[in-house]
């Protein structure tokens, strides 16, 4: 059993910050990557950013230079803090955690709304 609790999201207005928290407990070892994805209304999932277990990253290039993403130091923690937020990165964000073997693990997903 993998579960994922995630914390951060909110109402921000353009130009503002957020970070989100997710952690993980329960079988989590064998972690190939954590990381976040995003669904707006009317749209697919979308990779936000992720970090594999050796620490590489990679982000859509739409949030290149305004996202970090991060871990704890336990390794079943992971943040995204996101800065100089857009009305466009509204949307449902959910913490995702990829298993050797076991596969894709998600959380229950946060909100982050950003007004114009």
């Amino acid at each position: 059993q993998v579960q994922l609790v995630e914390s951060g999201g909110g109402l921000v207005q353009a130009g503002g910050s957020l970070r989100l928290s997710c952690a993980a407990s329960g079988r989590t070892f064998s972690i190939n990557a954590i990381g976040w994805y995003r669904q707006a209304p009317g749209k697919q999932r979308e990779l936000v950013a992720r970090i594999s277990n050796g620490g590489s990253t990679n982000y859509a290039d739409s949030v290149k230079g305004r996202f970090t993403i991060s871990r704890g130091t336990a390794k079943n923690t992971v943040y995204l803090q996101m800065n100089n937020l857009k009305p466009e990165d509204t949307a449902v964000y959910y913490c995702n955690l990829d298993l050797y073997r076991l596969g894709d693990f998600w959380g229950q997903g946060t909100q982050v709304t950003v007004s114009s």
